[in-house]
């Protein structure tokens, strides 16, 4: 298996590449020593039950990633089912929820990962997908313990490799290895990488000084390396006095970092002290021109010059996106809390929400360029904004999504921009499903509905809370959860007729009876479907009348009241007729040829087939025909023609151009039937955002 990267935290892991490791090696082989340690349980005799945790503990900016990512490197050939990564916590410190993080890694084994799944169900299923194998498991930046104890394999031939602040009491047999500064060689070797080798070459005891004053942490050296690059001029040895003039206040990093600040032109520190808002600590051009509310080229070319300083690390991606350093993070945030006003803040955030908020609408307008109004406001998007063509607008939203579900979830946290976060989170819906469809994006989608049901709950908005609260209960629906989903449903219930939202209370009631059908309660289900069909009845719409005298004859049907759900079954017979719904008919008819099946008058229902299949035809559906065509081929089984039967099976298998795999026309359970109705189409719609979107 190949290694897989997995951001849980919005980041990727800052590291270094192999030919730029330095240094370290005393660490390294305790390291390599520790993992063929015997621990308790092997000296009493007894297997190991988990897997082996390796600790790597040290200050942010002390190199313990890149250590760790060197270890991982030089051990991975050991370990033949691959390496998975994931960050614990976010660029500001805030642990990552472990549901969030055995979801990504889930996803990376490739494993199925239900929408709303609690975290103990998805450990569980973690765990189980590392049962037997030998697979690397590199967690960044631990906040806590638990993090870690939760996501460990029960399989003793992985390898846990944990990166934090200090040690995680509470899980057993872990010895951290806790970093240092570099030896003196190793930080002027990385000294002379960034600033070039001449100036280090010709005095050497400048260097060495500066890297004492730096205290050998890798990323002050960067930042003093990058500030010494961007000033062929200046002196290595004047660098390190006005570094040691700074004092002992704070860390090496922050006096450094102070010095490389104060070196910057206005609008760059500007721009910089900005990056602290970024969503997940990932940052693109668009992010920060947004943020700056400069120029989307001007902002690229400003990144690339943090880069060279040290400030950023470009991350390994198709499109220009770059990291924040988690330890420079609350540097900047400091600095944004002294020199910025909050509602100039307010303002920044609201500017990178909208330049959001419209990427996604291009992004999703670009696959309906066959609608003319969508193309027209495709065309009126600024350049900037459009993508070329779909395949580039979901790579967009592929590689972003770390970043786009982290700025929906700063937008609601921020608690002041809800209007805009109710707008971001309606086109990140609706894009997410254009690109990667209602299924493959679930648990996302799953996410979001619940940070809108936050936002309405906390803004008092009933019909944004029914929405939320119906995609919610469809999403726990479809991963089988139906007892969840009814008592979703019954709240939607209350939040539509609280907002006096026709559509809402409507479709929660039709949804509470389809909760209980799939739970076998066919008497209430059949009651919930009658409320819903007297309102549509009261508002004329007869297309969903037609379909509802549909549901309530299944009820019927499921229960063995076939008088009762013959009725019906006719009643949408008649409601389909009268819209010209040719197809809908066909399918009503089918229906009614069931029941007439189950109920013993086996030659009334051949005739109801047939005439299905008429209609079927007419509707110009071959599915469906095909469907009928074996429907009637088991009616004619049952009435001993099994030649005739043959036949009509042949066609439907002409039909469809391949071997069916099971009859359509078999007796559905609560769950499946060839003519159940769908799903609502807007199911994962938020439907309470303004016009314009």
């Amino acid at each position: 298996m190949a290694e897989q990267a997995v951001a849980s935290g919005g980041r990727a892991a800052d590291m270094e590449s192999p030919t730029q490791f330095l240094g370290r090696t005393r660490e390294l082989k305790e390291l390599l020593a520790d993992i063929e340690r015997a621990g308790l349980d092997t000296l009493s005799g007894r297997k190991a039950p988990r897997a082996r945790v390796l600790l790597i503990a040290g200050r942010p900016g002390s190199g313990r990633t890149a250590l760790a990512a060197e270890l991982v490197r030089q051990v991975a050939d050991r370990y033949a089912d691959g390496v998975l990564r994931a960050r614990l916590s976010e660029p500001d410190g805030t642990p990552v929820p472990v549901e969030r993080t055995a979801r990504e890694l889930l996803t990376a084994l490739d494993r199925p990962t239900p929408a709303g799944a609690a975290e103990d169900e998805l450990t569980a299923a973690l765990r189980e997908a590392l049962a037997g194998r030998r697979i690397l498991l590199l967690l960044d930046d631990a906040a806590e313990a638990e993090q870690v104890d939760a996501l460990l394999p029960d399989t003793p031939e992985c390898l846990v490799v944990a990166v934090s602040h200090g040690p995680l009491t509470g899980i057993s047999g872990v010895r951290p290895c806790t970093l240092g500064g570099l030896d003196t060689k190793s930080a002027v070797e990385l000294l002379s990488r960034y600033a070039g080798s001449v100036r280090i070459t010709v005095d050497p005891r400048a260097a060495e000084s500066l890297a004492e004053v730096c205290q050998g942490q890798p990323a002050a050296l960067k930042l003093a390396g990058g500030w010494l690059a961007a000033r062929p001029k200046a002196a290595v040895a004047d660098l390190a006095k006005q570094v040691h003039a700074e004092g002992d206040e704070g860390t090496p990093l922050s006096r450094v970092f102070r010095l490389v600040y104060a070196s910057l032109p206005g609008p760059a520190a500007r721009i910089l002290r900005l990056l602290s808002l970024a969503p997940g600590g990932l940052v693109d051009p668009h992010t920060a021109s947004a943020l700056a509310g400069s120029s989307v080229d001007g902002a690229h070319t400003t990144l690339e010059d943090f880069v060279a300083l040290g400030l950023l690390h470009a991350a390994d991606s198709p499109l220009p996106q770059y990291e924040v350093p988690a330890c420079l993070h609350p540097l900047l945030k400091a600095l944004t809390e002294t020199q910025d006003r909050p509602g100039e803040l307010q303002l920044a955030r609201a500017r990178m929400l909208e330049r959001t908020l419209r990427l996604l609408q291009s992004c999703r307008a670009i696959t309906e360029t066959d609608d003319p109004e969508a193309r027209q406001k495709l065309l009126d998007t600024p350049r900037a904004l459009r993508f070329p063509n779909p395949r580039a607008a979901a790579d967009w939203i592929g590689i972003r999504r770390p970043a786009l579900l982290a700025s929906a979830r700063a937008a609601v946290a921020d608690g002041e921009l809800d209007t805009l976060a109710r707008r971001l989170m309606s086109q990140l819906v609706r894009a997410m499903v254009v690109h990667f469809g209602t299924q493959a994006a679930a648990g996302d989608l799953y996410g979001i509905h619940r940070l809108v049901l936050d936002v309405a709950e906390r803004r008092n908005l009933p019909r944004e809370k029914a929405a939320a609260l119906l995609n919610l209960g469809d999403l726990d629906a479809r991963t089988g959860r139906t007892k969840a989903a009814l008592g979703r449903y019954r709240a939607a219930l209350d939040a539509g007729r609280e907002a006096n939202d026709p559509y809402a209370t409507g479709r929660a009631m039709e949804s509470v009876g389809g909760a209980h059908l799939e739970i076998g309660d066919y008497d209430r289900a059949a009651d919930w479907f009658g409320r819903a069909l007297a309102q549509r009845l009261a508002r004329s719409e007869r297309a969903d009348a037609a379909r509802l005298y549909g549901r309530i004859g299944a009820a019927h049907t499921y229960a063995g009241r076939y008088g009762e759900a013959l009725r019906s079954w006719r009643a949408a017979v008649a409601g389909h007729r009268k819209n010209g719904d040719v197809a809908g008919h066909a399918r009503a008819l089918s229906e009614v040829a069931r029941v007439q099946e189950y109920a013993g008058r086996p030659e009334e229902s051949l005739r109801t087939c047939q005439e299905a299949v008429e209609l079927a035809r007419r509707a110009e559906d071959p599915r469906l025909h095909a469907a009928l065509y074996l429907r009637l081929a088991d009616t004619l089984e049952h009435l001993g023609d099994p030649a005739a039967a043959q036949l009509h099976r042949g066609a439907a298998q002409r039909m469809l151009g391949e071997e069916p795999q099971e009859s359509d026309a078999a007796e559905p359970g609560p769950k499946q039937g060839a003519f159940e109705p769908e799903r609502d189409p807007n199911a994962c719609e938020i439907r309470s955002t303004s016009a314009e979107d």
